[in-house]
């Protein structure tokens, strides 16, 4: 797994976590819900485009 990818999905939990606990403590729970959700659906992208990047390179070395 490429190191950069690590410290990009730590930068966005770490991000996601301030602006969760900013948002409940000015009495918006809702958008720090949606936060949340935001941040989980831009990782699980990115971890998706991994997936994606990896089957690509299996099914390039059994030639399918």
């Amino acid at each position: 797994m490429d190191v950069d990818l690590i410290f990009k999905i730590a930068a966005i939990v770490i991000i996601v976590a301030v602006l969760n606990q900013l948002l409940i403590r000015s009495g918006r729970e809702e958008q720090a819900m949606m936060t949340n959700l935001a941040g989980l659906i831009v990782v699980l992208m990115m971890i998706i485009q991994q997936i994606d990047t990896l089957f690509k390179s299996i099914k390039s070395i059994f030639g399918l």
